[in-house]
């Protein structure tokens, strides 16, 4: 009998020793990872089948690592991310060396897949595209194959935020100004289209005006945040943001936007204290202006030649300072620039207590600002797409697979699975 039961626990322990015995690694290092982007989908996969994983910041490029599993191995040959098997006595080495006090390293546990969704309209009933341009964060979760879910001004009026742990605020314009785009596009078919389309769905909603509505929806993300949601917006969904927000119950938009003259006294009425980011900013004096205010650095003007222009992430203590540091974790520390209807933020413009993460420090410019609203956080990224630099609408979408290794895109990647560490927070 003793045998017996001796015999059972041997086989007990051939069959669970492997499962224990290793770890997989995906180092992220620019020279060791074949698709830094992928590496994202597959630790969201990993998290998403309820087994914790490893942020190993400043360790190798900020790798990912969870105990090894055939499956998960399976997954990382089939979506050509590069990834090391790791013993089990190695990784409480990598541990130990990660936790030595005068390593600038630490180890975060990821414990849940964080639910993603994207703020955008999507299609028009017959299926086509409603804007004619696409999406960075849109792109980069289908390429990683991180799922996530499009919701837009209907969904977040009736309060489907609450169901997710993750925003990100497509290219928007919350001003009710469509896109400042009446100058440039106003013969345009789309134009026409989506400007009607945004005042029925106001209507529908029970507003009188696209900036009415657009200002209620401000609120419900603000309010999302404020109870412990993460944020993020890229290009004009940062400034027209915190614009909607500063602006609240004052007319901003001309005669050509929503049909009645703004209040000539606006810019006396702002309320920079109900703002995430920006102060003391002008709103723009002309409705033919592309820029909805000077808080970007905008367009012409602009002495930064394409071959020059770069930006820097800043360097953080990972031990004191984790939540900066997931989000600046990247193989490189200095990310090729890019333009947008919203490029970079004038850093005269930002309150005292918003986070730089990255800047063109030559140029004075916030490309990349973090901070904390209530319970939760948000993240500004300024531009419209990392590998295009000057992505102009109705542009091809780009092709993430021929970009695989960009630091520009990780960053948006960081963002995503943030929240995941959310349990782990520390702040100095």
């Amino acid at each position: 009998m003793i045998r017996k039961c001796l015999l059972i626990l041997g086989l007990i322990g051939v069959v669970l020793g492997p499962l224990k015995a290793a770890y997989i690694l995906l180092p992220m290092e620019h020279d060791k990872q074949k698709d830094h982007l992928k590496a994202y989908g597959i630790t969201y996969w990993v998290l998403n089948k309820n087994v914790e994983a490893w942020w190993l910041l400043n360790y190798r490029g900020g790798s990912f690592a969870f105990e090894h599993n055939k499956a998960f191995e399976k997954e990382c040959l089939t979506r050509g991310v590069s990834y090391e098997i790791v013993p089990d006595a190695q990784f409480n080495g990598i541990l130990d060396q990660i936790a030595d006090p005068a390593a600038n390293m630490e180890a975060m546990k990821l414990e849940k897949a964080p639910k993603v969704a994207v703020y955008s309209p999507e299609v028009d009933a017959s299926g086509k595209s409603v804007q004619p341009w696409d999406d960075a964060v849109t792109l980069v979760l289908t390429y990683a194959e991180i799922p996530f879910d499009m919701l837009y001004d209907r969904e977040v009026m009736g309060d489907k935020l609450a169901q997710y742990d993750w925003l990100h605020l497509h290219h928007e314009d919350f001003t009710g100004q469509h896109g400042r785009n009446h100058r440039g596009y106003r013969s345009n078919s789309w134009y026409e289209e989506s400007k009607l389309r945004s005042e029925e769905l106001s209507r529908s909603l029970g507003f009188n005006k696209v900036s009415e509505c657009k200002l209620a929806v401000v609120k419900k993300i603000r309010d999302f945040v404020a109870a412990g949601g993460f944020m993020f917006a890229m290009c004009s969904a940062t400034d027209t943001y915190d614009i909607a927000l500063a602006a609240d119950g004052v007319d901003i938009c001309a005669e050509i936007f929503d049909g009645d003259p703004e209040d000539p006294q606006a810019q006396s009425k702002i309320d920079f204290n109900k703002t995430f980011a920006f102060k003391n900013f002008t709103l723009a004096s002309s409705p033919f202006e592309r820029a909805f205010s000077n808080i970007d650095v905008g367009r012409m003007g602009r002495n930064v030649s394409p071959d020059q222009d770069y930006f820097s992430l800043f360097d953080f203590s990972a031990k004191w300072d984790p939540v900066p540091s997931i989000l600046t974790q990247c193989h490189t520390r200095t990310v090729k620039g890019f333009m947008g209807q919203t490029t970079a933020f004038k850093k005269q413009y930002l309150k005292t207590n918003v986070l730089i993460l990255g800047e063109n420090k030559v140029h004075d410019e916030a490309r990349y600002i973090h901070g904390i609203f209530g319970k939760g956080f948000w993240t500004f990224y300024g531009g419209h797409d990392p590998e295009d630099y000057r992505h102009r609408i109705e542009d091809p979408e780009t092709d993430l697979s021929l970009h695989p290794n960009s630091p520009g895109y990780r960053l948006i990647l960081n963002n995503i699975l943030f929240p995941a560490a959310k349990k782990k927070e520390r702040k100095t």
